[in-house]
């Protein structure tokens, strides 16, 4: 077995361990670590595949960003463990059904890619994950599925947002739609009344014995 051969094998194991290990984690910061793990495995594997830009934005962007960013929220969170948990085997048949549906089309759309598979010529596939390559593809061949793509990210991020939002009374805040609307005469009003003169105090008077 050759060196690479062998670090894929290695790379791969640790990057399923670490994915089976995101969702069976019961502490949700355990989790997210093993996910900047299994992030880093296939980070490995990419290398391994020379393309270089793919794994250093995966490092980078998704390691040095957005799992610092889940690492803040889970520990600001106050997330009860227990109360997520009470439910889970209620929707483990759910899960289980969708699981194997996802793991069905994976496995026909990968099948359908081995029989079709042609080998290239070396020049051409080492240039696989370049970012002269990798701009053509997505803005021609895939620009559908990239925008999809990005709509999905905002409908997520919007979700979140509305699932995280709580409303509490003892906060002061106020609404954008009216401090648009206002107007010159809502900012200032003049009020006339009288003058006020204060008058300098009587000396007190002391009183004979």
């Amino acid at each position: 077995m050759e060196f690479k051969t062998a670090l894929f094998y290695a790379f791969s194991a640790i990057l399923i361990l670490a994915a089976t290990r995101v969702i069976t984690a019961r502490n949700p910061v355990h989790a997210a670590l093993f996910l900047v793990l299994s992030f880093f495995s296939a980070a490995g594997i990419w290398m391994l595949l020379k393309a270089e830009f793919l794994a250093i934005v995966l490092v980078l962007v998704y390691v040095g960003a957005v799992m610092v960013l889940f690492l803040f929220v889970v520990m600001m969170l106050d997330i009860n463990i227990d109360k997520m948990r009470e439910g889970f085997w209620a929707y483990l048949p759910l899960a289980a059904t969708i699981g194997v549906v996802i793991v069905l089309e994976m496995a026909s759309v990968l099948w359908r890619s081995f029989l079709e598979f042609e080998p290239r010529a070396p020049a051409v596939a080492g240039n696989i994950g370049g970012t002269k390559e990798l701009g053509m593809l997505i803005y021609t061949q895939y620009v559908y599925a990239f925008e999809i793509a990005a709509a999905i990210l905002l409908v997520a991020i919007v979700a979140a947002v509305a699932l995280t939002l709580r409303r509490r009374k003892d906060t002061k805040h106020f609404a954008p739609s009216e401090a648009v609307r206002v107007k010159r005469n809502d900012r200032l009003r003049i009020v006339k009344m009288d003058a006020v003169v204060e008058r300098p105090a009587a000396p007190e008077t002391k009183e004979a014995p």
